[in-house]
């Protein structure tokens, strides 16, 4: 059997700054770096080698829903160096595959992670909804992390959250947090859900609305007095607000929609586009506040008018449109045009305001 030390090799990734390890068979692992895929210098690995990394790696139930489903999510810790991985363990072409997703060891902070200051409002309030949106591998658990941070240095609150899998570790500072795996301390997101309701939260981090019955759970708690965290895989506000009154009947969207303008405290939609100013990349950002304007908007279900608003709400709620991030991180120099335009998604537009804008083409 072809000997393979998993851990030396993401030892070896978090030296080289990778964000992500793939490791199929047939071919020699590959890191992802600065965005692209590069092999390394290694043998082939065989299907056995990668049913044994996958078993060694997951707990009983674990392997028991990886067979009941062939893919299965779980947090590793490797031996030796202080990281963190998100393991996604899949079946493709008969065989088993991993992607590891490395979480950086120190925690994010709003401001390490340049989010707008904006983003503090939302962790002052005492109840209501809060979605991190965005396209997988938009950063949006890290911007989780960075909003549970903020609370756990500012305010004497029990924090809850439930994840898969649990990714950044917190220790308590003013803040008690008690963190729940799928998998691992419960079984399912809405089991999570109402158990930890029974938990005297004050705060509860919802990894990911999933289904109907999490979604109207984390609505109701959000109405009858926590301040709920949780992400969609949607694009933008508007977007996000339609995913969820579509996930339920259409004789209860009056209801929700009720309900969502009530409960709504604020949607951020977030991209990662490659900074031009230095390595890396950072988010930009489309935050919508549930104002008074918006809120009617909601609750009629014209939602098709939010953008508008959020476009002409900069001044005083400190909103702003995907568009006008990009704008704003081309017109500070941190990204080039040409990646602007790649991120949005109405290019035509945002190149007109940046022609009238005057902005150097070479930016």
């Amino acid at each position: 059997m072809q000997d393979f030390d998993l851990d030396r090799l993401l030892k070896f990734a978090v030296e080289k700054k990778a964000s992500d390890v793939h490791i199929r068979c047939g071919r020699p692992p590959l890191l992802r770096l600065g965005g692209g895929l590069s092999p390394l210098k290694m043998d082939t690995v065989e299907s056995e080698t990668l049913d044994r990394l996958a078993a060694s790696i997951m707990n009983p139930y674990q392997q028991s829903l990886f067979e009941e489903r062939l893919a299965v999510d779980l947090g590793y810790t490797p031996r030796g160096i202080d990281s963190r991985f998100r393991v996604s363990v899949y079946r493709q072409r008969g065989t088993t595959a991993i992607i590891l997703r490395a979480i950086p060891a120190s925690l994010p902070t709003i401001g390490s992670l340049g989010l707008p200051q904006t983003f503090k409002v939302f962790t002052k309030r005492p109840q209501g909804l809060v979605l991190v949106t965005g396209p997988t591998g938009s950063g949006k658990s890290t911007t989780l992390a960075a909003l549970i941070n903020e609370i756990n240095f500012s305010q004497t609150l029990h924090i809850i959250t439930i994840e898969d899998p649990i990714e950044f570790i917190f220790d308590d500072n003013h803040a008690s947090i008690s963190q729940l795996e799928i998998g691992v301390d419960a079984l399912t997101f809405a089991n999570a859900l109402r158990h930890a309701l029974r938990q005297d939260p004050d705060i509860i981090m919802v990894g990911e609305m999933r289904d109907p019955e999490t979604i109207a759970t984390a609505i109701t708690a959000a109405e009858t007095g926590h301040l709920i965290f949780s992400t969609l895989h949607t694009n933008s506000a508007s977007q996000s607000i339609n995913r969820i009154i579509d996930t339920f009947p259409p004789n209860q969207h009056d209801q929700v929609r009720l309900q969502l303008s009530q409960a709504l405290l604020g949607v951020v939609s977030q991209r990662l586009v490659n900074r031009g100013d230095t390595e890396g990349r950072i988010a930009a950002v489309e935050i919508m506040i549930n104002s008074p304007a918006i809120r009617e908007l909601i609750r009629k279900g014209e939602i098709k008018q939010i953008p508008d608003i959020i476009g002409r709400s900069v001044d005083y709620y400190r909103m702003q449109t995907m568009d006008q991030s990009l704008l704003a991180l081309i017109a500070n120099k941190v990204i080039s045009i040409k990646e602007g335009l790649r991120a949005s998604q109405q290019p035509d537009e945002l190149q007109l305001r940046i022609t009238k804008m005057g902005f150097d083409a070479e930016l």
